[in-house]
């Protein structure tokens, strides 16, 4: 009979336990990633021709083209990329440096 009565004690610990977990995982992984994203977006939302560029495949180059097209029903934004003497195209959001403004890194995301 003491059992019972103690369960319920019990049960609300365990529920601030996992509000105290559900918040630190909302503060040190969620927002910090979301927030990276932001700026990510907000960076490459000013890119424009001349911009001196480095993908995430670790290509360096200037921009020489920024075009939008449609491909299976989705818009993405293409941008050819000038290297030397070769000319790539790569979607936009592989972009991770812009001169020397530098995209920030999501959490477990190596840094460029």
């Amino acid at each position: 009979m003491f059992q019972a009565q103690g369960s319920g004690g019990g049960l609300s610990v365990l529920v601030l336990q996992m509000v105290a977990i559900g918040l630190v995982f909302y503060f040190l992984i969620l927002r910090p990633s979301s927030q990276a994203r932001k700026k990510h977006a907000e960076l490459l939302g000013n890119l424009k021709k001349g911009d001196e560029v480095m993908t995430s495949g670790g290509i360096i180059g200037k921009v020489r083209d920024i075009r939008e097209i449609e491909s299976d029903g989705a818009r993405e934004t293409r941008v050819t990329i000038e290297s030397g003497t070769a000319s790539f195209i790569v979607e936009r959001s592989r972009i991770v440096r812009i001169g020397g403004a530098a995209a920030p890194a999501a959490q477990g995301t190596p840094a460029a």
